[in-house]
């Protein structure tokens, strides 16, 4: 599971930076075609709109993975050790039904809506637009997952102790 956790943070790393720097060179194109040939780009503005959708969707799973995210340990950390871990391990699975229900399943009836509308400029489906959200939904799943076998696993390790 270890391989397979570093493995998709590598490759949501690639792809956000690669997504952050196409997205810069869009807007920098945008806003080079709108003041400076004052002719604007029709496609960039759609584009960009595309690759922060889904750098949001990704760089949130990868945030994931990293345990990254805003959390109030104060309160949690008022409570004896098995309180904690007990706490830690409802947080993730409160985290995966939410994945699960809303970013899975409501993601991939809001691809299966959209996949017949085409966007204004681009003139593909707008369900490529959606396709992240389940996806997404997917990489929190399995970090979630992964969390919840180390918390465990580091909770042995410490009664062994």
């Amino acid at each position: 599971m270890e391989a397979v956790k570093k493995a998709l943070d590598k490759t949501l790393a690639v792809i956000c930076i690669g997504l952050f720097g196409f997205l810069v060179l869009l807007v920098t194109w945008q806003v080079f075609t709108r003041f400076i040939l004052n002719n604007p780009s029709v496609f960039s503005e759609e584009l960009a709109k595309y690759c922060f959708v889904w750098l949001v969707l990704f760089g949130a799973a990868f945030v994931f993975g990293e345990r990254g995210h805003m959390a109030v340990e104060f309160i949690k950390n008022k409570f004896p050790t098995k309180v904690k871990l007990m706490i830690e391990i409802l947080i993730e699975v409160i985290t995966i039904l939410f994945a699960l229900t809303v970013l899975l399943i409501g993601g991939y009836l809001a691809v299966d809506v959209a996949w017949n509308q085409l966007s204004a400029s681009l003139q593909i489906p707008v369900g490529y637009l959606y396709a992240g959200i389940p996806i997404s939904g997917l990489f929190i799943v399995f970090y979630c997952i992964y969390n919840i076998t180390n918390i465990i696993k580091n909770n042995k390790t410490i009664e062994q102790l």
